[in-house]
């Protein structure tokens, strides 16, 4: 990325919001030529690198928007539609080698339906998703054989036929592009196989029905591994070698040039116009910065004279949670844990199909395991007391991580490894207690009897729920364990394991908990004790989540999805979690960026560094970090910041600002075991008689989904 200095004389002599044919031949070395207003590209125009890239299209505000063409050195080109330098809408890309692509994009991704020729004789036309074909789509190769079905991150996965040109198909499930489950071979003779299919000969079973008494009885299925897929090899996508958003521009229109050209009047006031990474033009930018105490906040020395939002505060995250060390009271209990995970998780195991039976569910599936102190034939000796560990519907559990794609090694490294977990300074409203892992991985909460029931009764329609909804925003169950200690205390303390919403490498600067109600809504804490690692709630929000359009739409989707099924399952009482990493805070976090730093206080052109549309871009689309970006995960956004009115105490939802920050979000529905049950009802009736019925937690599922749904989708929006 280059900082183009467009000073002229001629410019200044222009009225403002004048449109003019301009040449400008920049300090860098790079080429402009075409429409001009403002000290920026704005209409058609033509700029050339001195590495050989063009752009020839559309300008808005000196940034490319709407039609144009990006041409490479390599020969590369793409012609369609930009957004805010991005290949955005519509747009076909040619490779180096002739591969050419015609279809969706989004922020310089294939995104959408979209068709790719390849030069070997090869095509796909489907679904596209972050740069792969992912969904409904249809494969032919040169030889006419073909796949017609479903894909998952650039590989035949999920439900799928494949036609071969001698007349043969297989009908049924695909893994990792071959046959995985149930599934059906045809001959073009009309003989056909029916079974489960794998590539392990172990796990194969199935039977082979011949049309007539002479059929082929020696073939084996293994050989549409071995022979009938051989061929069948699905071309990759060649890397873009620079994107267009990483070679644009940041303008700066200043009062003096760096190459010696002619300046204003010394007698002029006019503070020079700066342009920040998100394209908006300021004269006393909002701007996070370094105050030199360790925190950051919004710079706004001139706009904050006249508007009553007063600056916003970020300081550097601290890891969570007291370290549980020998003598602490929970150590035993520790130890205990450590102790049951290692053994269930490493207990030897049959294959799992994620087709379960009906008895993997049922509430007596549990097996109970005695930890003598000095060992058993299946325990080893321990420092801890003794105590006896039951595991809840094992076979079901396994399942779910190998769903979500847990490793068993990695599982156990992260809970049961010489390092100690971390206990949460206080427990839950609920009176559980949480821990983390040290690699912030896993979160543990101890569980009441009535929470350890509800899971347990709901668990089949969670199961079917995760496994049919790839981006669920739900939590993430990996075990449901009790440790029962021996002796007079005859102590039991049940506990389940799940996925920690903020495993992350970026620091999380808010961090929300959200309802959609407004009663006890709000922080008790007074503001100079809030801190990164505050759980803020509902009317302590002052943002508007803007997502990108196709997130968006995917967004919607799986809220209402989710809430559905937490409604049929008669839970109420859960929350939207959701941490917020302002982009331009990086400097004072461990953050998988580049080393760019923020800016630090004083003479705002002083030249500082800023984070820049390039680093950016090698963070949202490095191929190495693209894959961590999910609903929910690591997702690139921006929040527009909010204000409630005066006379509006308990307003759920602020006044949009127009004030906007560059995030990366996390978010989950978490707290889901809270059924509605003669408590919560008891509760219902109670708080109805004192305060407003539709501004208390405890309602109906079905109104408490309403209610949820109709808050969130106000507060996030699409990104327009």
């Amino acid at each position: 990325m280059s900082v183009a200095h467009a000073d002229d004389a001629d410019d200044y002599s222009r009225p403002t919001g004048e449109t003019y044919h301009a040449e400008k031949a920049l300090p860098s070395g790079d080429f402009y030529t075409g429409q001009w207003r403002d000290s920026l590209p704005h209409g058609h125009g033509k700029y050339l690198w001195t590495d050989g890239c063009m752009y020839v299209g559309e300008w808005h505000r000196g940034k490319t928007m709407g039609k144009g063409r990006f041409s490479w050195p390599s020969g590369a080109t793409y012609e369609g539609d930009f957004k805010n330098g991005y290949m955005d809408g519509k747009g076909t890309y040619i490779d180096s080698s002739g591969d050419l692509y015609r279809g969706s994009w989004v922020m310089n991704l294939r995104h959408g339906q979209g068709t790719k020729s390849y030069v070997n004789g090869d095509c796909y036309d489907g679904e596209w998703r972050r740069g792969l074909q992912d969904g409904h789509g249809r494969y032919q190769w040169k030889n006419e054989n073909h796949y017609i079905g479903q894909w998952k991150n650039g590989t035949m996965n999920g439900n799928g036929t494949m036609i071969w040109s001698n007349g043969n198909r297989y009908d049924g499930s695909w893994e990792d592009s071959a046959p995985k489950g149930n599934g059906t071979f045809r001959w073009s003779d009309g003989s056909f196989y029916v079974g489960v299919w794998s590539k392990d000969p172990e796990e194969q079973n199935g039977t082979y029905y011949p049309t007539t008494a002479s059929g082929n009885f020696e073939w084996q299925p293994q050989q549409v591994f071995c022979v009938d897929l051989s061929e069948c090899v699905v071309c990759t996508c060649q890397r873009i070698p620079v994107l267009p958003s990483q070679k644009m521009p940041v303008w700066y229109g200043s009062s003096e040039s760096s190459s010696g050209n002619k300046t204003k009047s010394s007698g002029s006031s006019e503070r020079p116009r700066r342009r920040s990474v998100d394209g908006r033009v300021s004269n006393g930018e909002m701007e996070l910065r370094n105050n030199g105490s360790g925190y950051l906040q919004v710079d706004d020395t001139e706009s904050n004279r006249s508007s009553p939002l007063r600056p916003l505060r970020i300081q550097p995250a601290k890891k969570q949670g007291q370290t549980i060390s020998k003598g602490h009271k929970n150590y035993d209990l520790m130890l205990n844990l450590q102790l049951g995970i290692r053994h269930s998780v490493g207990r030897p195991a049959p294959a799992t199909s994620l087709d379960l039976k009906a008895s993997a569910f049922d509430p007596k599936e549990k097996l109970w395991t005695k930890f003598p102190s000095e060992g058993s034939k299946y325990t080893p000796p321990h420092q801890s007391v003794e105590f006896k560990w039951k595991d809840y519907c094992p076979v079901v559990f396994r399942t779910l991580r190998k769903l979500f794609n847990v490793d068993a090694a990695d599982y156990m490294l992260s809970i049961c490894g010489n390092d100690a977990l971390r206990e949460l300074s206080s427990p839950g409203k609920s009176g559980s207690f949480f821990y983390l892992t040290n690699d912030d991985g896993y979160m543990i909460k101890t569980m009441k009897k009535a929470e350890t029931k509800v899971l347990i009764r709901m668990l089949p329609a969670y199961y079917n729920h995760v496994r049919a909804c790839e981006n669920t925003l739900v939590t993430k169950f990996f075990g449901l364990h009790c440790v029962k200690l021996t002796g007079t205390a005859q102590k039991k303390v049940r506990f389940v394991i799940m996925g920690n919403l903020f495993c992350t490498g970026h620091s999380i600067h808010r961090r929300f908990d959200l309802k959609g109600s407004s009663h006890g809504r709000l922080t008790t804490k007074p503001e100079s004790e809030i801190d990164p690692n505050t759980t803020l709630k509902d009317l302590d929000l002052n943002f508007i989540f803007r997502l990108q359009k196709n997130w968006f739409q995917e967004f919607c989707r799986q809220v209402d999805k989710d809430c559905e099924f937490l409604e049929q399952e008669r839970i109420m009482d859960y929350s939207l979690l959701v941490g917020l990493h302002f982009r331009e805070a990086s400097k004072d976090s461990a953050t998988p960026t580049s080393g760019a730093r923020t800016p630090t206080a004083g003479n705002p052109d002083s030249g500082n560094p800023r984070l820049s549309r390039a680093d950016m871009d090698r963070f949202l689309l490095d191929a190495s970090k693209l894959a961590s970006i999910k609903l929910g995960i690591n997702m690139p956004a921006r929040v527009e910041r909010t204000m409630r009115r005066s006379d509006c105490e308990n307003q759920l939802v602020g006044e949009p600002t127009g004030e906007f920050y560059d995030v990366i979000l996390y978010f989950g529905v978490i707290d889901i075991l809270q059924d509605y049950d003669i408590s919560k009802k008891l509760e219902h009736a109670y708080k109805s008689m004192q305060y407003d019925p539709t501004s208390i937690s405890a309602v109906d599922p079905k109104q408490y989904s309403r209610r949820f749904k109709d808050f969130i989708f106000k507060i996030f929006a699409e990104d327009t």
